[in-house]
């Protein structure tokens, strides 16, 4: 009974004070406060939800676990079935995170809004692959003043298309809808993935050798490092983003500079699934921020150097275009830019024409750009 009394008591102190916080609300002229007025809409949330679940979907595997829309997602290593096994005996998980940076300006300026989320997963599982690792599942964050559900649904749909080039599942993510962070039609957008490598096969710098040949993927373009200074150089000279220039390359300017981060995974995984026992790929790089000269070292020990053949390639258009109208120097280009190669590996001799066969056979055009000398862990020119 007194147990009673006093939950009559709690309850009537909680009305009281309900009813004290409304008459101050109304006595200080604010009025029926919604989340809507805040600047959140949730039903527009919930509509980006049902627009991307096709899309979502056709990123899982058996080995995504769990119904859709939980708190958490879930993802096995192996699967019970025999085709789907994996058998892993030592995994290591290789994780990272990375954005597309203000690229997003220029596809917000275009209003272009479905391909660069192709950028971030690239971004992401473009660094997980260094590591000879699987990708497995992406997680992605979205920022943005606003949800417009079509527009949101077209980003995060973008998402999901990068993943099934990378083959891995979208599992999860986050849409913050913030209109006091971000200016109206704002974003940005980040990612996280993760994957999974034996141990044994993981790919470290210090097995790379004296000797070693150094072969380059072509890069689609500026891919998503670099823009400020793209941006800096389109605004100062004037150029028009909805224009063809010739010597840039074909299409218009703006549809060069939004070309989509090329995704290497499935190529360079089945040159590495082809030797099982041999360390035939020894390194291999991802050419992002910085270019060759900051990258490529990353790959290997500081008493080796790679010695890069800048004219066994051709540097596309587009980057010499940029570069006449900004007045660029030559070697802040070569620091900023990918310049044409978006991923190295770097291969044992005697299996460079075989490695190269398999990037082939996956669709990939990889040429023979350098060779690993002793040194002091940076990039000379030949």
């Amino acid at each position: 009974m007194a147990s009673k009394t006093a939950a009559k008591l709690k309850s009537d102190a909680v009305k009281e004070t309900h009813e004290s916080i409304a008459q101050g609300a109304v006595s200080s002229g604010v009025k029926g406060l919604t989340y809507v007025q805040s600047g959140v809409d949730m039903e527009a949330g919930d509509r980006v939800v049902d627009l991307i679940k096709p899309a979502l979907r056709r990123t899982h595997g058996p080995r995504v676990m769990g119904a859709y829309g939980g708190f958490g997602a879930m993802f096995r290593l192996d699967f019970k079935e025999r085709i789907f096994r994996k058998n892993y005996k030592d995994p290591v998980l290789v994780a990272c995170t990375d954005g597309v940076g203000t690229k997003v300006m220029l596809a917000i300026q275009m209003g272009r809004l479905d391909t660069i989320g192709i950028d971030c997963v690239a971004m992401n599982v473009n660094d997980l692959i260094v590591q000879g690792a699987e990708p497995l599942f992406f997680l992605d964050y979205l920022g943005l003043s606003r949800i417009r559900p079509e527009e949101t649904a077209s980003i995060i749909q973008g998402v999901a298309k990068g993943c099934e080039i990378a083959g891995c599942s979208l599992i999860g993510g986050e849409c913050a809808e913030m209109p006091d962070i971000y200016k109206a039609g704002d974003f940005d957008i980040a990612g996280f993935a993760v994957g999974v490598v034996e141990a044994k096969r993981a790919i470290e710098a210090d097995r790379v050798k004296k000797g070693d040949m150094i072969i380059g993927l072509p890069s689609s373009g500026v891919h998503s490092n670099g823009y400020a200074l793209v941006r800096r150089i389109v605004k100062e000279a004037k150029l028009d983003l909805g224009k063809h220039y010739a010597e840039a390359g074909p299409g218009t300017l703006g549809d060069l500079l939004l070309e989509p981060t090329r995704i290497y995974a499935k190529a360079v995984l089945r040159a590495l699934g082809a030797y099982r026992r041999k360390r035939a790929i020894r390194g291999m790089a991802h050419i992002t921020g910085s270019g060759i000269p900051g990258n490529l070292p990353r790959a290997f020990g500081e008493h080796l150097d790679a010695v890069v053949d800048r004219g066994s390639w051709q540097v596309p258009p587009l980057f010499r275009f940029l570069q006449q109208h900004g007045g660029v120097a030559e070697d802040e280009m070569w620091n900023v830019f990918n310049m044409g190669i978006g991923y190295c590996l770097i291969v044992h001799p005697e299996f460079a024409e075989g490695v190269m066969r398999k990037l082939r056979k996956a669709g990939e055009r990889p040429f023979v750009m350098g060779k690993i000398a002793k040194g002091s862990g940076q990039v000379t020119w030949k």
